[in-house]
């Protein structure tokens, strides 16, 4: 009888608070870290000596390769397990970063900071910790779960900032990463609570596949072809508003406090937005609110174009933009595991992400280019309005429904 209950214990897994705070205080970490080496830039460019523009390659460059270690990553914890992917992702993310203040070129900064500290953060980041809380949580309390993890990224990025800030004018700037770099190894721990795989999850309506299968099943899915597309949307505008904020408010004639307010306005409201969206993810349809969420973006970015640039509007149009900044993350993660389950959940929101990424790419190069061309925004604007209308149409289409029973397939 003893050994029936240790065993029903097992099975139970850890508890759900245990869970989010694993989940949520790993993404706030990995993405706190990785948000605030913004604020090293001007730093390293004083110390080597070898302009923004190279310094700037190697951040763009773990924009990029952030999203693509994610399927990859996302495939390995669906088949091997969750914690040794996160010991792996936390342990690069302290390396990439320890090591910054000791490279001198433009391929060292790209190794350390665009390959193993972007890297490492894809590999504990939201495909991962989305795959695991998918796995971990029951499945009437996923949307809520998704969101409070999602705002974990923003929270570390909301908290991490000021400190870093405080380390560099008390200590320095190498010293500040040194100490970020030993902060990112306080997720160590939560490898334990999130260990396992996607494949102990499998229903009897989604039999375990492999990874190739997986993808091959997801791209022939009209639903996530389409959810893909509408998140790389996403990625363009998220990324657009991160890198150019502060220089749409300049460009308003603001004073330089106004962006670093608007800055924190998208934050604050990101979190906020992020459990708002978690919540209703149980009570509306996942679509619809993706579709409401793209709609409002493109009305808001409307009506800033056409309300005068005063400080108030600026931080009332960053506060609506945070709302809708990443609330995109709960209920398209709740649709990959709505239509194939969880057993390759981390791998296939893994590929979702990486749409997003290069939308990301393109928000954040596109910004600057246009307007070194014109002088102006507003042509971004106006495309990224186009965009927001674009994706809120084209998730009306997508039905809400499990894939039918993957039959499994019988040895050659």
């Amino acid at each position: 009888m003893t050994d029936d209950i240790r065993a029903r214990a097992r099975s139970a897994g850890p508890a759900l608070w245990l869970v989010l705070l694993a989940a949520a205080g790993t993404f706030a970490l990995t993405m706190g870290v990785r948000q605030t080496m913004g604020l090293f830039l001007s730093p390293l460019n004083t110390a080597t000596g070898l302009g923004l523009a190279s310094i700037s390659l190697a951040f763009a460059f773990g924009q990029l390769w952030w999203g693509i270690t994610q399927p990859f990553a996302g495939a390995v914890a669906d088949r091997i397990g969750t914690g040794r992917v996160l010991l792996a992702g936390a342990a690069l993310v302290a390396l990439g970063t320890f090591l910054t203040p000791f490279m001198t070129t433009t391929w060292g900064l790209v190794v350390a900071v665009g390959i193993l500290a972007a890297g490492g953060a894809g590999m504990a980041g939201p495909a991962v910790l989305m795959g695991a809380a998918t796995r971990l949580v029951p499945a009437d309390k996923r949307g809520l779960a998704t969101g409070i993890v999602n705002a974990g990224g923003s929270t570390g990025q909301f908290l991490l900032a000021p400190v870093s800030a405080a380390l560099i004018v008390g200590i320095g700037w190498v010293a500040a990463m040194q100490v970020l770099a030993a902060l990112v190894l306080l997720a160590l721990p939560a490898a334990f609570v999130l260990r396992g795989n996607g494949r102990q999850a499998a229903t009897a309506g989604h039999q375990p596949v492999s990874a190739r299968e997986a993808v091959r099943d997801a791209l022939g899915h009209r639903g996530f072809v389409l959810l893909a597309v509408g998140f790389f949307v996403c990625g363009f505008h998220v990324a657009f508003l991160a890198t150019h904020l502060p220089g749409v408010v300049a460009a308003c004639g603001l004073a330089t406090q106004w962006a670093g307010w608007a800055v924190a306005m998208l934050g604050l409201f990101n979190i906020v937005g992020s459990v708002a969206m978690g919540w209703a993810v149980g009570r509306w349809r996942m679509k619809s609110l993706l579709a409401l969420v793209y709609a409002v973006r493109a009305a808001a970015i409307v009506l800033f174009l056409l309300a005068p640039k005063t400080g108030p509007v600026v931080l009332v149009f960053a506060a609506v933009m945070g709302a809708t900044f990443l609330s995109t993350v709960p209920p398209t993660a709740g649709l990959v595991a709505k239509f194939f389950g969880p057993a390759n959940m981390a791998m296939l929101f893994g590929v979702v992400m990486l749409s997003h990424q290069v939308g990301g790419f393109l928000g954040a190069w596109l910004g600057g280019t246009v307007f070194q061309a014109t002088g102006s925004y507003d042509a971004i604007w106006i495309a990224d309005a186009l965009l927001a209308v674009g994706a809120a149409l084209i998730h009306l289409p997508i039905r809400e429904a499990p894939v039918r029973p993957v039959p499994v397939r019988a040895a050659a």
